[in-house]
């Protein structure tokens, strides 16, 4: 439990549409910042003596959104860094897929799932595609689809295309905090809601986890968690590709078992199953993981 002192400032991107998804979500102890300059604003003018905890807003996708938090609390003058930490992101793209599965159980089987967020960079909405890809290996809907609000294809453009593809009833499925504008209707197919993807009671469940767990490594180890958060885009983006002493692609044959250490200050070491693989280590969750979720899923930390 995070102390009764602790101030909360969830730091939103376009994921929330910047905070307007939000702000009526936030309870008395939260405020709702965009980051820069803003984020540096409400630190400045935090009482003295006042611990806050950053969580930054994204489900995954916009890992800028992290390192840039920690940026700002980095450049704070002593005086005001101290008793600041940034918490874990509210979610991963792993957390993304399970909430997303669980959601997905509330949709007849025989819908189309479109699977919709804000348009990113490109890498955030290649992210999209394999997380609808996951939802759509790990459930039981045949046919799962991506658009983007504000790119392409849009949601108008991806209900009809799942409309082409045989769907009749087609679920809405938000991977966002915003809700999905409803397309224009198409003669024969109905579109479903499917969201939101976590319910008012689970967002702040899963807030009061990150701050919980941020505001215990400030106490019992002193880490605020800057140095962490500061890694979390490396290997985002065009500079992927990574020298000898960065990061590495192998691929190992039957049995291989191995550890090695891999960037950003975490300790990964994992065993292989007897098939062999070819994959490149990021710091961002493994796109072999199976999440598993159920109907409850969405109110897990």
């Amino acid at each position: 439990m995070s102390r009764p002192h602790t101030h909360v400032l969830a730091v939103c991107g376009h994921e929330s549409a910047h905070g307007a998804a939000l702000r009526r979500l936030a309870g008395p102890g939260t405020g709702v910042v965009t980051g820069g300059r803003e984020l540096a604003r409400a630190l400045a003018a935090r009482p003295a003596g006042q611990d806050v905890v950053v969580v930054p807003m994204t489900l995954g996708r916009d890992l800028e959104l992290v390192a840039d938090a920690a940026r700002t609390v980095r450049g704070l003058p002593p005086e005001l860094r101290r008793g600041v930490a940034v918490a874990r992101p509210f979610g991963t793209a792993e957390h993304l897929i399970g909430w997303l599965r669980a959601a997905a159980t509330t949709v007849p089987a025989d819908a189309a799932l479109l699977v919709t967020a804000p348009a990113g960079d490109p890498y955030e909405d290649a992210e999209l595609y394999r997380v609808a890809r996951l939802v759509r290996c790990y459930g039981r809907h045949r046919l799962v689809e991506t658009a983007f609000v504000g790119g392409d294809p849009d949601p108008v453009e991806g209900v009809r295309r799942c409309a082409l593809l045989g769907a009749r009833r087609i679920a809405l499925l938000p991977a966002s905090f915003t809700p999905v504008p409803r397309p224009s209707a198409i003669d024969g197919v109905r579109v479903l809601d499917a969201g939101p993807l976590l319910s008012p009671a689970a967002l702040a469940a899963v807030l009061a986890a990150r701050v919980a767990d941020a505001d215990r490594l400030l106490r019992e180890g002193g880490d605020d968690g800057v140095d962490r958060a500061l890694g979390a885009a490396h290997g985002h983006g065009l500079g992927h590709t990574h020298g000898p002493e960065e990061g590495h692609t192998h691929t190992h044959g039957p049995g291989a078992d191995h550890h090695h250490h891999h960037g950003s200050g975490e300790d990964r070491s994992h065993g292989h199953s007897p098939q062999a693989h070819t994959y490149v280590h990021s710091p961002t969750p493994s796109p072999h993981a199976r999440p598993v979720a159920s109907a409850g899923a969405r109110s897990h930390p």
